[in-house]
């Protein structure tokens, strides 16, 4: 039983951006907040943190099972997708509400995740897996044009589009050395997909019970065609069709059942293509980067990541739906490799018309690079409107006011 005072283990890989506002929120709902780790967040005090390894789960969860027994937990909540399959290990261990840890697995790997949703006749992009060397052959199998995938890398890195033979080689071959570079097993097999063209939505919802309670649509109005995928725009509501929206949420509900998902946040990508939404990714977790920030629920403008709180110390769902006015995120792109010196601009796109904000994440002197190699933006971008178009345009017209600086 939940005591009056609930405490609550975040699970914050270091590299998410998501810390203070997870902690903003623990401190407006009074509860008591652990952190798990791979560093220490200076935020939180060294009697509240547990170190982990993201990269071996069971492990990890060990580690959060032996910190509840001095510090008992009444919910355990992932801030990122490496975070996802500990959250489920450590809290089946400890009697929690939680994913089934192989529902978790499938998110965390692109190959279970097409498997899964395959033997739930899912609408999804037809699909082949492809060992060393061996993508070619797959990808003529498939039909090109196709995206190539690792399994396990996020945020688009290593994902490439290949419209031939010879560019799926090159692909490939580019692939295995972001892999390498990322530490990661550079001969693991690639997931090959047919491209599908259209519109990409994405889904954010709360599971209660197996329940998806949709909290907002968003269109990605950049066309998202490669040969990389570097996300840009976000905005809500969605411009989609009613009807073919009813029927994306259709599908999305069925993803979810398919993979048997039970518990907590989820964020699920779909591409529209001649008005039928086929399934792109589906994640055990909320909205990635500071995204979030372009929510706001009900009359007091109540976050994301409060929502998300409550319902881990298990506090009845509330009656809130989003703010009326159309909001927008931008992910500022990395516009070439290098050292990341300055962004110029801040005060003129401040200026711009509904914009409410901007954030700039990379630290000056950091090495970045854009997709496939990179894995990270320049910063984010809001903005706030009566409808989508004209939250398009303050965000367009705000970036058109930055200026980077990268040697």
């Amino acid at each position: 039983m939940i005591g009056a005072v609930a405490h609550v283990l975040l699970i914050l890989p270091t590299s998410t951006y998501r810390a203070a506002d997870f902690l903003e929120a623990a401190e407006a709902l009074g509860l008591e907040l652990s952190v798990a780790s791979e560093e220490a967040v200076p935020l939180v005090d060294s009697d509240r943190f547990v170190e982990i390894d993201c990269a071996h789960p069971e492990e990890s969860a060990e580690r959060v099972a032996a910190f509840a027994v001095s510090r008992p937990i009444d919910a355990i909540v992932p801030v990122d997708d490496r975070g996802v399959l500990i959250a489920a290990l450590a809290a089946r261990r400890l009697g929690l509400p939680h994913n089934p840890p192989d529902a978790a697995a499938a998110t965390r790997n692109k190959a279970m995740l097409r498997r899964a949703l395959a033997r739930g006749e899912v609408p999804q992009p037809r699909f082949g897996l492809a060992g060393v060397d061996g993508t070619v052959g797959v990808a003529d199998q498939v039909g090109y044009p196709v995206v190539i995938k690792p399994l396990s890398l996020s945020a688009s890195q290593g994902v490439i589009r290949a419209d031939d033979a010879a560019e799926a080689a090159a692909a490939e071959e580019r692939i295995r050395r972001i892999l390498a570079t990322a530490g990661v097993d550079p001969n693991q097999p690639l997931l090959v997909e047919r491209f599908q063209p259209g519109p990409e939505i994405a889904v954010e919802g709360i599971l209660y019970g197996g329940e998806l309670d949709v909290l907002a649509v968003f269109d990605k109005p950049e066309p998202l065609d490669g040969p990389a995928f570097e996300e840009t725009i976000l905005i809500t509501p969605s411009r989609l069709h009613p009807e073919v929206l009813d029927e994306a949420l259709v599908v999305a509900r069925r993803a979810v059942r398919t993979l048997g998902l039970m518990e907590g946040p989820v964020h699920i990508e779909l591409r529209v293509t001649d008005a039928k939404p086929w399934i792109v990714e589906v994640a055990a977790r909320s909205i990635g980067g500071l995204c979030s920030r372009a929510l706001r629920f009900g009359l007091m403008g109540t976050t994301l990541e409060v929502l998300l709180l409550r319902h881990a110390v298990g506090r009845p769902k509330p009656e809130l739906r989003r703010e009326t006015r159309a909001a927008g995120a931008m992910m500022l792109p990395v516009p070439r490799a290098g050292v990341f010196r300055r962004l110029e601009g801040r005060e003129r796109a401040l200026a711009t018309s509904g914009v409410t904000d901007l954030q700039v994440t990379v630290t000056p002197g950091t090495r970045i690079a854009p997709p496939p190699e990179g894995d990270r933006y320049l910063g984010f971008l809001f903005a706030r409107a009566d409808d989508p178009a004209t939250v398009e345009r303050s965000l367009r017209e705000a970036a058109s006011h930055l200026v980077v600086e990268i040697d």
